[in-house]
């Protein structure tokens, strides 16, 4: 299929009046045959479950008080506050509230959703917040006074946009945003980054860096730690490479690492993380190494590095954080997380121990002006625990602070790890919740892409809505992901896609070579690029499904880069402008490999219409054309939400119940 001879082009106008009455009509079809007395109790019960005031309010210190969004049934769209961590360690603490999403949302008349603050170091007397109209990736900016608690009125302020900023001092913050033509990218994200003055035009701003329009991104921070003031700008060329400039007195100084690793400085120290293998001082460093060097050794010239970390086969880096003298490192070995503390002085690795092995543990928040470290642990049947202290180079004291409520019934439902052989003889990791014995419904879920790792997490919705009900749920760790590094990553890329898609398909047999279910009670799972791993289920692998659910998917890989954030992501999948990318891209794209003749199983796409990362268009088109061709297809399309689904725990437990009721009505249930 041409994208000239594309019958459903007319599907990619956002919210036009013809579209919207498309998009409510099939909602209304799938409501009619969803909803009913289980869907509406299923739907309440994740709705008590998101908005129980036992929930942990995980929190970031900026100065001398913690600070925490918060949703519940009384606050739908939030409350932005804040407390000591005196106050923080009682059960029950008194927080004083900043910002009511909600009462702003209705004294304005707008359809705000919170978009996240940005505070001012070291006074912490000023934020720059952002708040998003629907839930859309693009904010309006506004300053907000966090001593008289309320919005400046002439303060800096930024229309909507998928703006950048950071500030420098009270006078002056660093913006990259939507200023007219030519001052963004051709991904829609900010080409132009300036240093902007209060009370000058935006328009008449500093510029400190321009990028290529075929950029993904330019983006500027400001590090104010008092002996240690820098400004750094990254271009982002595209998803994986970036040139990073620090701003001296003298001009940009551009940091000699390679593209496509990941830097970051904190005080002397230049942190560099290696994506693919690189060369230098005489010693060539493999992909997913972490290596250190001092800045200002580095700016002069003398290019000598150390190791931090080297991974082997089995073990990879998944997060690091600095606090104010200590480095905190959180590695994977076989999808398992573990926990450590790095003296910069020596370099020497302490484990944080007394954490549960079982699950995961990842870094919440880190406080650069101290060593305070706030962790989190959860499992999949394990609710989560809050982790609190310091880490110090003297002594590490990390101990419990909250804990998590179990939110479902988890008895005698058990966790173990399997391996299956993919096509290519790779082993590929998997993760099975399961309380029965026989074969039965189970819900393989993932994703296989851009580097991000699914480890063990407690979810209510999934304990609700599918464990409770006697269901399996499967967690596949394919490639595509960074589970083991970024050569896991690079393995699916571009031309290799195929191999993530190979392994989810690897999973899938594997769970029934293993009589964990059937074909028929085999559903899977996805959303976003794992949407379009959905999509590519259905077309290349129906046999090995009774059921989808495809969730804000990408599925038109001739037309992705055109639409909204499409065009970052070209390093990714590939450019389907060259011939020769768009001959592995056909191969694959979903919305071009639908089959009449082929025997699908039963999906169900969902998407948003304020989804301004991935355009609702991929999952309007493909309904279209499923439904053109005779394929079973139920469809529902969220107002708003962005990128999430949801713009609110309603939304959010409606959005995870329809999913769980489509899966029963089509599976049949365990109880």
């Amino acid at each position: 299929m041409e994208a000239m001879d594309d019958p459903y082009l007319w599907l990619e106008d956002i919210d036009g009046n013809t579209v919207l009455d498309w998009v409510r009509k099939h909602n209304d079809t799938t409501l009619a045959a969803y909803r009913g007395d289980r869907l509406d109790a299923l739907e309440a019960s994740i709705r008590a479950a998101l908005d129980t005031d036992d929930r942990i309010p995980y929190v970031r210190r900026r100065g001398e008080h913690l600070y925490n969004f918060w949703r519940d049934a009384t606050n739908p769209r939030g409350i932005w506050r804040r407390t000591t961590l005196d106050e923080y360690r009682r059960p029950e603490p008194e927080w004083e509230i900043l910002i009511d999403v909600d009462a702003l949302a209705e004294a304005e008349d707008e359809n705000w959703v919170w978009a996240g603050a940005s505070v001012l170091r070291p006074s912490f007397d000023r934020a720059l917040v952002a708040l998003s109209r629907g839930g859309a990736d693009a904010s309006v900016i506004r300053e907000f006074d966090l001593a008289e608690l309320r919005f400046i009125p002439h303060g800096f302020h930024l229309d909507e946009a998928k703006s950048d900023v950071s500030w420098i001092d009270r006078d002056t913050i660093l913006v990259g945003t939507d200023t007219g033509p030519g001052s963004l990218t051709s991904s829609g994200y900010p080409r132009i980054a300036r240093q902007w003055r209060r009370g000058t035009p935006l328009a008449e701003a500093e510029i400190l860096f321009e990028g290529e329009p075929s950029d993904v991104a330019v983006s500027a921070s400001h590090d104010p730690t008092a002996g240690y003031e820098r400004t750094v700008i990254e271009r982002a060329i595209d998803f994986y490479r970036s040139e990073h400039h620090v701003v001296t007195p003298s001009g940009l100084r551009k940091l000699d690492v390679p593209e496509d690793a990941q830097v970051s400085l904190h005080k002397d120290w230049l942190l560099i993380r290696t994506r693919s293998p690189w060369r230098t001082g005489g010693r060539e460093h493999p992909e997913g190494t972490l290596l250190r060097t001092s800045v200002a050794d580095y700016l002069d010239g003398d290019i000598q590095v150390e190791t931090v970390f080297e991974p082997d086969p089995a073990t990879t880096l998944l997060q690091w954080s600095w606090t104010d003298a200590s480095l905190v490192v959180v590695t994977l070995r076989d999808v398992r997380t573990e926990i450590s503390v790095v003296d910069p002085t020596t370099w020497e690795w302490r484990p944080i121990t007394g954490i549960p092995e079982l699950g995961s543990t990842q870094i919440t928040a880190t406080d650069s002006d101290s060593d305070e470290v706030f962790l989190a642990s959860s499992g999949y049947t394990t609710p989560a625990t809050l982790w609190h202290g310091s880490v110090a180079s003297s002594a590490v004291d990390v101990a419990p602070i909250k804990q998590s409520p179990s939110l479902f019934d988890s008895s005698g439902i058990s966790t173990t790890q399997h391996f299956a052989i993919s096509d290519d003889g790779t082993r590929i990791p998997y993760f099975e919740v399961r309380s029965h014995d026989g074969p039965g419904p189970t819900l393989l879920y993932g994703y296989g892409g851009f580097e991000n790792s699914l480890v063990p997490a407690y979810s209510p919705g999934v304990g609700l809505g599918w464990l409770e009900q006697g269901g399996t749920f499967v967690v596949a760790n394919i490639r595509g992901g960074g589970e083991y590094g970024p050569r896991w990553h690079t393995q699916a890329l571009r031309e290799n896609r195929e191999l993530a898609y190979q392994d989810f398909a690897a999973v899938a047999r594997d769970l029934v070579e293993r009589g964990v279910t059937t074909p028929q009670q085999l559903a899977a799972q996805g959303g976003s690029n794992g949407g379009l791993l959905m999509g590519v289920m259905l077309t290349r692998y129906p046999e090995l499904f009774g059921a989808i659910v495809c969730q804000v998917p990408l599925l038109d890989m001739q037309r992705y880069h055109l639409l909204l954030a499409g065009a970052s992501w070209v390093a990714e999948y590939g450019d389907p402008e060259d011939p020769a990318d768009w001959a592995f891209l056909s191969k694959y794209s979903p919305y071009h490999n639908v089959d009449p003749d082929r025997t699908y199983p039963p999906v169900l796409i969902t998407t948003s219409t304020r989804d301004d990362r991935v355009h609702p268009g991929h999952a309007r088109k493909m309904t279209a054309l499923l439904e053109e061709t005779g394929h079973e297809v139920k469809y529902f399309e969220n107002i708003e939400g962005g990128h999430s689904g949801a713009a609110d725990n309603a939304q959010l437990a409606f959005k995870t119940a329809l999913a769980y009721q489509f899966l029963h009505a089509t599976l049949g249930s365990a109880r």
